[in-house]
């Protein structure tokens, strides 16, 4: 499996926060901005804690077996492969999903004398920050779950060659 990289995840976030910034002024000029959920940060927040939680229990697994300890239970080679590839589509997804309600905040700013879009922008932004956190999550359980580099004694270094 190939590692996330952060600036596919800029990428997503970027494109999705103008696309979502450039519909938001289109949708507001037609009539009223769609509102954005109350739920959305603390779903991404969840989502941060979920991948969080499997990356520790996977790193203390592996730190047990590491350690040889008689009561450590073995990490399963498809159960860590499924976090992995939960942690990589919650990364991709929450990217867009993030861009898509940054967009949406960074429009919200001009008006934010108005409280019910000060509200609006308000949970965009922390729906923002949790998507960061889910990023982040992601992206260490991937870390936790990466196999060593294997290293072919047979092969000359590159150096000494």
């Amino acid at each position: 499996m190939k590692q996330l990289r952060l600036g596919v995840l800029a990428g997503l976030f970027a494109a999705a926060g103008v696309l979502s910034w450039g519909a938001a002024r289109l949708w507001d000029s037609l009539g009223t901005l769609p509102s954005v959920p109350l739920f959305a940060p603390i779903v991404l927040a969840l989502i941060a804690v979920v991948l969080l939680a499997t990356a520790l229990s996977i790193r203390a697994r592996l730190r047990a077996q590491r350690e040889r300890r008689p009561d450590a239970k073995g990490v399963e080679p498809m159960m860590a492969a499924r976090a992995l590839v939960f942690a990589q589509a919650s990364a991709l997804v929450v990217a867009l999903v993030s861009g898509m309600y940054g967009g949406t905040a960074v429009f919200l700013l001009g008006s934010l004398d108005n409280p019910p879009r000060r509200d609006q922008a308000i949970y965009a932004a922390f729906a923002v920050l949790a998507g960061l956190a889910v990023i982040a999550a992601a992206l260490f359980l991937e870390h936790v779950c990466k196999l060593p580099d294997d290293k072919d004694d047979n092969k000359p270094d590159a150096a000494a060659a």
